[in-house]
């Protein structure tokens, strides 16, 4: 069947045209990409249209079941891409006034039809059968407005609260950058003809596979890693590029070969303090090798050390005489952030002051608060990037161990607080279960480790009240349930599966045969805390969140006048 299969790029004109017709299969995924993600999308489209005036975006691919000259499609890999822009160019087409290029843009969202041709009016991007007609209804039929009143909280999944979040976050993010109907409509312009895609298609599903698995497992292909090293190695003199070769082979063998490769990104972010646009390659000649006088300077000044703190913050594993306990536990959750950004700053400092246990200590300490701040708060890729290049910069120029910048700003701690003591369980996951663990880890004085490959967060007060239940008797204000039944005080970990049926038992009942286990107590302090209580009541929750948000006050060094 290999012969069925094609590939070509098309600008977004073609591919939201009524040569596509696309399904996504009920066996894919739901729709995952965050505003993070969204985000990033969109400032990189942006940056690219401000600056680029000529050159063409390349969007990545898509592959598809699809048969020659056939419209209908089933995607197999390129969903959450396709969902996003569809997002985005149904919320530009919500901001253009202009009646001519405002249909012009819906049809890029539905089909208009065409009778002549047997071609039926539709949405041209059907979701899985569950946010279907969600995504009918709101995006595609252009209702930011209804999209906006909804809460979120009565959404059936996680898909569908991606969709909203991502589709207010793009109409405001255009709002801002396009002031006039004109701008929106040239930006439009760079998305339908600057904008592409390459669409591999089979008529075979088995074939349509190989090609999603061909794309996203390589082997051992090169990587930049292998094109830097050749680079550089080859610069060097004959008796001495044995040697060298050797240093670089060992480094990678300690680091892993993906390892390697990734802590060359960390240095090229350490010269440019900026987000690659580029190949690493290209960026790491710019950046890195246009700076370093020669390729024995590179392996011995720049990768050895660097790639001797990256294994340190990676892996947990700083040595002292004193303090090594209390970095390399900080070490432990900021690896388990959902991103490494924090990596290139870590890597710098250790890399420039780590022989200071005590400064390192303190440094450590403001990284964790200032990535976890950025991690639960949500903020995007480019925001990350944005700040942690300023402490690079104050690194670079540092005489002393003491670092200003990585304390977080007044307005930084206002919002990491504001999270903490609002909504918790509406965060993502990651972010949800990162605070909550962590908050558990105050309770024992920072030390615990969290490896349970289960891992639930339970509301106690039920997110839904069933009438006539204890309950509805404690809690007789729904007013005030809805204030409290989101928050941190509320919610417990559980090394075990939900339990649908015992969320809604009553308190004695769901403590002893829900939350305590069989053995009757909890692997969590802040579960254990819940099971040592009588009555889970109003007044109950308000002490426990003031003392939990405190805690976290305490251990994060926030300002408690914020």
């Amino acid at each position: 069947m290999s012969k069925n299969i094609t590939g070509a790029e098309y600008p977004l004109s073609k591919i939201f045209s009524s040569d596509f017709d696309y399904e996504i299969p009920p066996y894919q995924r739901p729709y995952a990409w965050t505003t993070e993600q969204a985000g990033e999308l969109f400032d990189d489209l942006y940056d690219f249209y401000s600056h680029e005036a000529e050159e063409s975006y390349f969007l990545g691919s898509i592959v598809l079941i699809k048969e020659e000259n056939i419209p209908h499609a089933k995607v197999i890999d390129g969903q959450q891409r396709l969902t996003t822009l569809t997002i985005l160019i149904a919320a530009l087409t919500s901001l253009i006034d202009d009646k001519e290029a405002r249909a012009e843009c819906f049809a890029y969202i539905q089909e208009p039809g065409k009778k002549l041709q047997g071609i039926p009016a539709k949405p041209r991007l059907a979701l899985r059968q569950r946010d279907r007609t969600f995504f009918a209804d709101t995006v595609q039929a252009l209702n930011f407005t209804a999209l906006a009143a909804l809460d979120i909280a009565t959404l059936e999944n996680e898909s569908q609260i991606n969709i909203r979040q991502n589709a207010l976050l793009l109409k405001e993010k255009l709002q801002s950058k396009f002031t006039e109907d004109e701008l929106l409509i040239k930006f439009g312009m760079f998305l339908m003809t600057r904008c592409f895609l390459v669409a591999v298609t089979s008529p075979s599903q088995q074939s349509a596979f190989r090609v999603f698995s061909v794309l996203n497992n390589r082997g051992l292909d090169l990587l930049p890693s292998d094109l830097i090293k050749a680079e550089a190695i080859g610069q060097i003199s004959e008796a001495k590029r044995e040697s060298f070769n050797d240093k670089w082979e060992e480094i990678e063998v300690e680091t892993g070969r993906n390892g390697f490769n990734d802590l060359l990104t960390y240095i090229r972010m350490i010269y440019a303090k900026s987000k690659a646009k580029r190949a690493l390659i290209d960026e790491f000649r710019e950046h890195v090798l246009s700076k370093v006088t020669h390729p024995e300077v590179l392996i011995n000044n720049v990768i050895t050390p660097y790639a001797d703190a990256y294994l340190i913050a990676r892996d947990c594993a700083y040595q002292a005489t004193q303090n090594a306990g209390d970095i390399n536990q900080l070490f432990y959750w900021l690896n388990r952030i959902d991103n490494s950004d924090w990596l290139p700053v870590a890597i710098h400092y250790l890399a420039k002051f780590g022989t200071d246990s005590d400064a390192v200590l303190d440094f450590v300490s403001s990284l964790e608060r200032l990535a976890a701040k950025l991690h639960i708060c949500a903020a995007n890729i480019n925001e990350r990037i944005e700040r942690y290049a300023q402490i690079l910069a104050e690194i670079d120029a540092a005489v002393s161990p003491s670092i200003t910048c990585i304390n977080l700003t007044q307005n930084e701690q206002g919002e990491f607080l504001a999270a903490i003591d609002g909504n918790v369980y509406y965060l993502t996951a990651r972010r949800r279960n990162y605070l909550i663990l962590r908050t558990d880890s105050f309770l024992t004085d920072a030390a615990a480790k969290y490896d349970h490959s289960i891992l639930t967060i339970e509301h106690v007060l039920p997110q839904t009240v069933e009438a006539g239940s204890e309950w509805e008797v404690n809690w007789p204000d729904v007013d005030i349930r809805d204030s409290w039944t989101h928050r941190l005080a509320n919610l417990v970990p559980l090394t075990q599966r939900r339990n649908s049926s015992a969320s809604n038992f009553d308190f004695e009942r769901k403590k002893t045969a829900y939350f305590g286990g069989k053995s009757g107590v909890s692997s969590y302090v802040l579960t254990t805390q819940v099971l040592s209580e009588v009555n889970w009541t109003p007044d109950v929750l308000a002490r426990r969140q003031a003392d939990l948000v405190t805690l976290c006050k305490k251990n994060w060094g926030l300002d408690v006048s914020c």
